[in-house]
């Protein structure tokens, strides 16, 4: 009987202080620090099982390896599979969700707290030498405002959503959500997408990635924000129109921005962020809010859940059956 081929295409993205050796309980290992589109195949080569986080599985390398069984995603979205391919020729998916919701969460309100208090122009503030240089005890510009009484809207109101409006409950502010199912509900105030980009002053966006809702932020809806807004952007990067962002923080249209998923990662270096990186009132991170040390000790868990239901026979996370 053949033993079973376990492949792990992109180890360097899931971090190096995780033990992938567990998934040796389901047969012989094989692990790639990066795998490329030119290389997929390749490295899948008489897999059974697939284990990734980022790599772009097209038809094309999926029709290269007829042996694959099951590939498990190491992440909550999954845009980056042909699920269609996978559902006509009975090829296994599963995702695995709510695992970072804590995490995405902290990350999206530590973005707002800071680019509403001015943390990074402060603290470098400080760090120049100027602070100490003033012999004044104390700096208050630039000016900056309490969060209590703001208005937060939520883009997507699935787990991480739902977290990040407890803490904005907790926070004193008033939040609104906009979503493709509006709540028959009275749990939150339910708006369109037009009325969630006029009225908030900070917008936290926390979508998954499809048809409906790419570019859904775009440059109308951009306009449409005040002035002072905050848009903080968690989800993927290509449900926002980034050209249209970059432009509004350059022409003094916008408050600030955080944004942690790009539409290419890691963004090119004639990105439009790349001009406004340096902003005192632009955040942006490597596509890391997902990635605590817990979060990633509770992924590594669930997929080894995923292949055991499906050895199993057992449905557990299939995105193919949905």
């Amino acid at each position: 009987m053949k033993t079973r081929k376990i492949v792990v295409l992109d180890a360097a993205s899931l971090g190096d202080d995780l033990d992938l050796t567990l998934f040796e309980a389901f047969g012989d290992l094989t692990v790639y620090r990066e795998t490329d589109s030119a290389n997929a195949a390749d490295h899948l080569r008489d897999a059974d099982i697939a284990i990734l986080n980022k790599v772009r599985l097209t038809a094309e390398i999926l029709a290269a390896v007829p042996s694959l069984r099951l590939i498990c995603e190491a992440a909550t979205g999954y845009d980056n599979i042909d699920i269609p391919y996978c559902r006509a020729h009975g090829v296994a998916v599963c995702n695995v969700v709510g695992y970072s919701t804590q995490c995405v969460a902290q990350l999206t309100v530590s973005m707002a707290l800071s680019l509403v208090t001015r943390l990074r122009e402060f603290g470098d503030y400080v760090r120049s030498g100027a602070y100490t240089a003033s012999g004044i005890p104390n700096r208050l510009t630039p000016v900056f405002h309490e969060i209590a009484g703001k208005t937060w809207g939520i883009i997507g109101y699935g787990n991480i959503g739902k977290q990040v409006a407890k803490v904005a409950d907790a926070l004193g502010c008033r939040v609104i959500v906009n979503r493709r199912n509006p709540m028959a509900s009275s749990e939150r105030e339910c708006v369109t997408l037009d009325d969630i980009c006029r009225r908030s002053d900070i917008l936290s966006i926390h979508t998954p990635l499809n048809e409906s809702t790419r570019n859904l932020l775009d440059r109308e809806h951009i306009a449409m924000l005040r002035k002072d807004a905050i848009v903080i952007n968690v989800a993927r990067g290509a449900v926002t129109d980034e050209h249209a962002l970059a432009e509004a923080l350059e022409q003094g249209n916008l408050g600030g921005i955080g944004v942690d998923v790009y539409t290419q990662e890691p963004f090119s270096v004639d990105h439009p962020f790349n001009r406004i990186k340096n902003f005192p009132n632009v955040l942006l991170t490597p596509h890391m809010a997902w990635g605590g040390y817990e979060t990633r000790v509770r992924l590594m868990s669930e997929m080894v859940e995923n292949i055991r239901s499906f050895l199993g026979n057992i449905p557990r996370n299939r995105v193919d059956l949905l």
